[in-house]
């Protein structure tokens, strides 16, 4: 089962170098200059300590708080690089790329920096969270399931029967233990979920009719009303 591959799909991710000032994620050093932690901020701009080395400075830019697990994060995120060797060589290479500057060096920074953004998320939902909202319930091994099958799926005529089936757990149970964890119902996630993406879709250029029928909506005038009580505005307007 794959909890990360949908979201980093579906929400471009771009990581490029940039000044302190501008920047969301740092790469630090220890006394002996070699990598020895990164910090993400997930909401605002970074600081560092004034004793802290920073090796580099990067803005990573993913879809700001239309991502669900973008939002879901901490406000600050940190990387301990010591138990993870090979993303400590990714860091490295990412730091002599920036310094070398050599022809091609950014699109190298961007295509590692998605990789490192991906290795970062993906320790978040290992170590697992006290605090209520999606990235809880990715960590979850029970709900992850269900909640993978709605990314995988979102046109799929899910009923909370079906996805209490997915986890393995009793109806009654799937849906008190989803609500407690993630911090709303399993249809009401499932309703969010569809809306982000069809938003995405509407703003493409994709017909409304086209869309409502991809995310399991009755009519065009019944998604149009859950667009409207969502975004304040038709789906018809973002496409104008």
């Amino acid at each position: 089962m794959d909890r990360l591959t949908t979201l980093v799909e579906r929400f471009h991710l771009s990581v490029t170098g940039a000044e302190m000032d501008h920047a969301n994620l740092l790469a630090l050093a220890d006394d002996q200059g070699q990598p020895s932690r990164i910090r993400f901020f997930a909401r605002g701009l970074c600081n560092a300590r004034d004793d802290e080395v920073v090796l580099f400075a990067a803005h990573v830019d993913w879809s700001g708080p239309s991502n669900p697990l973008l939002a879901a994060l901490p406000d600050v995120v940190t990387l301990d690089l010591q138990p993870h060797q090979d993303t400590k060589a990714l860091v490295f290479l990412m730091h002599q790329e920036a310094l070398a500057k050599r022809c091609g060096a950014q699109s190298v920074v961007n295509r590692l920096g998605e990789a490192l953004i991906v290795r970062l998320l993906r320790d978040q939902i290992e170590k697992g969270t006290t605090e209520v909202g999606l990235l809880a319930g990715m960590a979850d091994p029970r709900l992850s399931r269900a909640i993978v099958a709605m990314h995988d799926q979102p046109g799929h005529l899910w009923s909370n029967a079906d996805l209490a089936q997915q986890a393995g757990l009793s109806l009654s149970r799937f849906c008190e233990v989803f609500t407690r964890t993630v911090g709303e119902t399993p249809m009401g996630y499932l309703r969010r979920w569809r809306l982000i993406l069809a938003r995405q879709d509407v703003m493409r250029g994709d017909r409304i009719e086209r869309v409502a029928l991809r995310y399991a909506y009755t009519s065009p005038e019944s998604f149009t009303r859950a667009f409207r009580k969502a975004y304040g505005t038709a789906p018809s307007t973002l496409r104008s």
